[in-house]
């Protein structure tokens, strides 16, 4: 397995795949562990995902190096994910004793009854290349916190990253069988899930590699969550602040590079200001530099491998070859590494590849709906329902506009993003369960009905 410098095309590193017997001590390992780990206490839990936090910290610079080098996004933006990773260790070190207390549940009267929250056992993590630290955090530390042990599968990609993270969790003296990273590559994904020692997984991924993961985890009756694409609409209305709204939608699309689930994709604008919008949108677009994603003066990198800039830039081909019009960009920079510059297109058909498939890089499509029903109509008409965003300057409007979004993160005058205090995830295409917050913890739990009688001769049948 070989790390590659998407600035470069240089090698980074090679790593070894582990063998198969490799991976059997690590499920061994990992079975072992979860029976003593999820006996531990809140207490020593929480302190250890404190210990975490703080190295995260301490390491910021290494890490998000690390991440820049491996997948390309611009170094300030790594810095952030390296903080946020230590966030969301400080909030479940915080609050997960409170997430999983018994929950009183008014039954019989003459009985006591309540949900007990308990560990399920090791969980799969297949995680992608895009955010390679905060995905793999956001499972980790909440199932941690809830007495669940983990075995990552990152994407191939991104090695030094996974055996980073590993690395930061042992050096916290989490137990080595607690948290695991196996460097294997997908084809050995269905063996591991379908392994007994495995007792759940959770996927961050394309819709088809979902789709197989719930495949084979349905066929072995284990519980799932996928977080899969999106082709989030950003819906500005005709009351739109249109100066904070232009700031904003510059980097809902251009995010870490544009490689991002809950990247504004479909930019859907009121005729009202439709011209006023696209004119600023591509002014702002074509100032921002595009360059070596270590200067802290780059606003864009390059895409995180030479495949995925071909991709996308067949999916702009294939809209202008359906109607569409490039207002910016369009081409493949001709330069060393896999640099494709901001991209708008206007005038896109509604059954163009920009229109209905997730784009995963930094080209916008750009839509001009008559009202606010239309905008609605062409924001859901889409097989992906993970974010959605709608700008004006009526609040009440707003809300009631995020109300009849189709998604499962609305936002009103924000850009979609992830919080560790709120829930994450999508509907339709995008997956099902959540992520995060008290919804995320108990995701992979046993909530368990426990019946106390008070009196042997009382019943309810």
């Amino acid at each position: 397995m070989e790390s590659v410098n998407p600035a470069t095309g240089e090698g980074i590193d090679t790593y070894e795949e582990p063998s198969q017997s490799e991976v059997d001590e690590s499920l061994d390992r990992a079975s072992a562990t979860f029976e003593k780990w999820h006996d531990t206490s809140f207490q020593h839990r929480r302190s250890l995902l404190r210990e975490v936090g703080s190295l995260l910290r301490d390491r910021v610079d290494e890490y998000a190096e690390l991440m820049t080098r491996e997948m390309g996004k611009p170094i300030d933006q790594a810095r952030s994910e390296v903080e946020k990773c230590a966030w969301v260790c400080e909030y479940y070190a915080e609050t997960a004793e409170d997430h999983l207390q018994d929950e009183v549940i008014r039954g019989n009267e003459s009985a006591e009854t309540y949900v007990s929250y308990e560990p399920l056992g090791p969980v799969l993590a297949i995680m992608p290349w895009n955010f390679p630290f905060w995905q793999v955090f956001r499972f980790a530390a909440p199932n941690l916190a809830a007495g669940n042990v983990g075995i990552l599968k990152h994407a191939s990609n991104v090695p030094g990253c996974a055996r980073a993270i590993e690395d930061v969790f042992h050096d916290a003296g989490v137990p080595e069988g607690a948290f695991q990273s196996l460097l294997v590559g997908s084809d050995a994904v269905d063996d591991i899930i379908a392994d007994e020692r495995i007792r759940a997984v959770t996927l961050t991924g394309s819709e088809p590699a979902g789709r197989a993961v719930a495949e084979t985890a349905g066929s072995e009756l284990k519980k799932a969550v996928l977080e899969l694409g999106g082709s989030d609409p950003f819906v500005v209305l005709d009351d739109a602040p249109l100066d904070e709204t232009l700031e904003k939608a510059v980097f809902a699309r251009t995010q870490n590079n544009g490689e991002s689930c809950i990247a504004a994709k479909r930019f859907i604008v009121h005729e009202d200001i439709y011209d006023e919008f696209v004119g600023g949108f591509v002014e702002k677009l074509d100032a921002l530099t595009v360059g070596d994603p270590l200067d802290a003066e780059t606003d864009v990198g390059p895409m995180a491998r030479p495949d995925l800039l071909e991709q996308l830039h067949d999916q702009v081909q294939r809209t202008v070859d359906a109607g569409a019009e490039i207002a910016l960009g369009g081409e493949p920079l001709d330069r060393a590494g896999a640099y494709y510059p901001p991209t708008v297109l206007t005038d896109v058909p509604r059954d163009a590849a920009a229109a209905c498939e997730e784009t995963f890089g930094p080209a916008a499509a750009v839509f001009e709906v008559s009202d606010a029903t239309e905008a609605l109509e062409l924001a859901n008409d889409i097989d992906f329902g993970l974010g959605a965003s709608v700008w004006t300057a009526d609040l009440e409007r707003g809300e009631r506009f995020a109300r009849e979004f189709e998604a499962g993160s609305c936002f009103v005058n924000e850009y979609v993003k992830s919080d560790p205090r709120l829930p994450f995830g999508g509907v339709k295409n995008s997956g099902y369960g959540r992520e995060l917050s008290e919804h995320g913890i108990k995701e992979f739990v046993n909530k368990k009905t426990v019946w106390v009688n008070h009196g042997l001769g009382a019943s309810d049948v």
